[in-house]
């Protein structure tokens, strides 16, 4: 029977509900609930990027609960917050369900509705409209037919900052073990919320700065622009194309007026003046490089009189004219027709004004309807500010501004210099404390390497100069000598060979081998191997014998070393196989072995290093051996020219994998000259 939502009086606190919940195991899974918790944790210490850490979370608990989707929306209790982050996990079956004309639908999440249950014990009014609000949110981008959800709201520091949602196609019976389960994993989720929320917060604030950091850049730029000795014509270009593109306008106009009677600005207020209005400079998005110079091509104007959208700045008192859309006001106002409100109907009109005086308009127009923001519009009345100031003292101030503008070009330049030399500098570091970090590491796995085998031979030393010591006692301690004198020869051999194959100061002799025969006599050597653990080793050779062309001494190291990895990470009484075959691909002739074997799984992150030296899986952390058979293999392989792989594939109901290395050779004919 499905439990309906009731309203308990209060919800307790989050180590209250922690405490009351016991640790156990769901009925279909496998791992214990706080090793779930604990995989909860090591996703939000091992990533950064907030979506991903949610995606990963959500895969993980739509997982262990078996349940269709897995919805986690992020809840903020401050309105000036950004908007809610969604991350939804979904099976399989979903990919074969996107296609169904049932569509994700709120009328499923009525409070009285049996489709939703809250699995925290009691419950609020507050926790199921949060849970109803983020199913919206979470679901808004999916076509999924939700017939019942599981969901709880997660608490960081007593405000809810989450939801957690499982759902399920068909209808469901939600079990006290899957509620109880949810309930402990909501406080490792509130972490990971808080974190999400901090992130956001702070790229939030960063993006502001940037902003800022932006607008200042733009009136520094304006500021050394006035100073500078251009023509100013040139000025004006610069600046409109600045202003626009720093503020994403789709096309900026900077409009000059010139008078015809000189004294109107001591006139009455509110008196249109008689003044013909010239396109200086224009910026468009569309052609950035678009100027107004002087050329044949005759400068656009209008008369003031004739634009009622310029004479606001006349008339009206706060000057600053902003029209969000003309489409609503074009039986209004009339425009000159090189605005083209037509196309950019959305339109910003700043004036630029100097002791009382209208010099011009600073014009800004978009495609579709836009707010300004105050900054915003304080930025624009700065830049017209900048350029007024710059059109009167264009012609009195040439030879101070060139005097100023050659001192700013010499400081720009050495600071310019510096930031150059401080970049050098920096990856200089960079690259030293890779190189510094790099040998480090393996002056230590070295050291380890020759310091365990020279402590046992110390060992055995002394043990031999104890007086009376017995024979048998003295040939084990002897053999012991040899063994670990033995390890530390090939370890250093093992590193010579690497150091010539990697400087590449030999060419592979090649001759031709007999496949079948060479692989059966490699596996005879096995036995011993095989005996101890109980393995089998089981060989698919082609029915005819198989000639390839390879450097003999290489090839049977390579496979030396993966038969030997095979056995040392085989599962014990499991089946080893080996499958030698031939093919053509892209016209070349190639020969495959794959070394198969039943084992502990390899992950993505260990096949990446798997190859490199003194680098070994975790399964073999403590496994003997030196760290350098797999790295010989790369080495060896791309000595013959070949290629090496490793891929690692879970068996169903297991916690085994089946581990394949795949070996690819070519098989040069016997007229190739080598």
């Amino acid at each position: 029977m499905k439990k309906s939502l009731s309203l308990p009086p209060h919800c307790p606190d989050d180590l209250d509900r922690l405490q009351s919940y016991p640790l156990k195991l769901m009925q279909h899974q496998n791992e214990p609930t706080l090793q779930l918790v604990q995989k909860i944790n090591h996703i939000i210490a091992n990533n950064s990027a907030t979506t991903l850490m949610l995606q990963e979370i959500a895969r993980l608990l739509g997982n262990a609960f078996k349940v269709d989707c897995c919805c986690l929306v992020t809840v903020s209790a401050s309105t000036a917050a950004s908007e809610s982050i969604a991350a939804n996990w979904c099976s399989d079956e979903y990919l074969a369900m996107s296609h169904s004309s049932q569509l994700f639908s709120t009328e499923h999440l009525l409070m009285d509705s049996p489709v939703v249950q809250c699995a925290a014990e009691p419950f609020t009014i507050e926790d199921i409209s949060t849970i109803q609000d983020s199913l919206v949110v979470g679901g808004q981008h999916l076509q999924l037919p939700i017939r019942s959800v599981l969901a709880i709201p997660t608490r960081f520091a007593g405000q809810i900052n989450g939801v957690i949602s499982l759902i399920k196609f068909q209808q469901y019976d939600w079990s006290e073990s899957e509620k109880q389960l949810l309930n402990f994993v909501e406080s490792a989720c509130a972490i990971a919320f808080s974190q999400v929320g901090q992130i956001n917060l702070i790229a939030s604030q960063q993006q502001h700065l940037q902003k800022s950091e932006q607008h200042q850049s733009l009136i520094k730029q304006l500021t050394i622009l006035s100073r500078s000795n251009l023509e100013l014509n040139q000025m004006l270009q610069l600046a409109i194309s600045s202003t626009a593109e720093s503020l994403q306008a789709d096309r900026g106009l900077l409009i000059l007026l010139k008078y015809k009677d000189p004294l109107f600005r001591t006139q009455t207020k509110k008196q249109i003046p008689k003044a013909k209005a010239t396109v200086a400079a224009e910026w468009n998005r569309n052609a950035p490089s678009c100027t107004t110079s002087k050329s044949d091509v005759e400068p656009q104007s209008f008369l003031i009189s004739e634009c009622s959208l310029c004479q606001r700045v006349f008339t009206d008192s706060g000057k600053v004219v902003v029209i969000e859309d003309y489409t609503d006001l074009q039986d209004m106002v009339t425009v000159a027709s090189l605005f083209t409100v037509d196309l950019l109907p959305s339109l910003l009109l700043v004036p630029l004004e100097n002791q009382g005086k209208v010099l011009g308009f600073i014009v800004l127009q978009q495609k579709t309807a836009r707010s300004w923001q105050a900054s915003e519009l304080n930025l624009v009345e700065m830049v017209c500010a900048q350029m007024s100031n710059a059109i009167i003292q264009s012609q009195t101030l040439r030879q101070v501004q060139t005097l100023v503008d050659e001192r700013t070009a010499k400081l720009q330049s050495s600071l310019e210099l510096q930031a150059k030399l401080h970049e050098k500098t920096r990856q200089y570091v960079e690259q030293l404390r890779e190189l510094n970090h790099l040998k480090d590491e393996f002056l230590s796995n070295m050291s380890d390497r020759l310091r365990y085998p020279l402590t046992n031979m110390q060992m055995s030393i002394k043990n031999l100069r104890l007086p009376g010591i017995q024979p048998e006692r003295q040939a084990r301690y002897m053999d012991i000598l040899e063994q670990e004198c033995t390890k530390e020869i090939n370890l250093i051999n093992d590193l010579l060979t690497l150091q010539k194959l990697e400087s590449q100061q030999e060419r592979p002799q090649f001759e031709t081998i007999d496949l079948n025969t060479r692989v059966q006599a490699l596996t005879t050597n096995l036995n011993s191997k095989l005996s101890a653990k109980a393995l089998t080793i089981n060989l698919d050779l082609p029915p005819d014998s198989l000639k390839i062309q390879t450097e003999l001494e290489g090839f049977n190291r390579i496979l030396q070393e993966l038969f030997t990895n095979a056995c040392t990470y085989s599962e014990p009484e499991t089946v080893i196989n080996v499958r030698v075959y031939h093919q053509v691909e892209q016209l070349s002739d190639q020969v495959i072995i794959k070394v198969t074997n039943t084992g502990r799984g390899i992950s993505e992150e260990e096949a990446t290093y798997i190859f490199d030296r003194f680098r070994r899986g975790k399964g073999g952390r403590w496994t003997p051996g030196t760290g350098l058979g797999l790295a010989l293999v790369k080495s060896l392989v791309q000595h013959l020219n070949g290629a090496i792989a490793v891929e690692s594939t879970p068996i169903p109901d297991s916690e085994q994998s089946q581990v394949c290395f795949t070996l690819t050779l070519p098989q040069f004919s016997d007229e190739s000259e080598l």
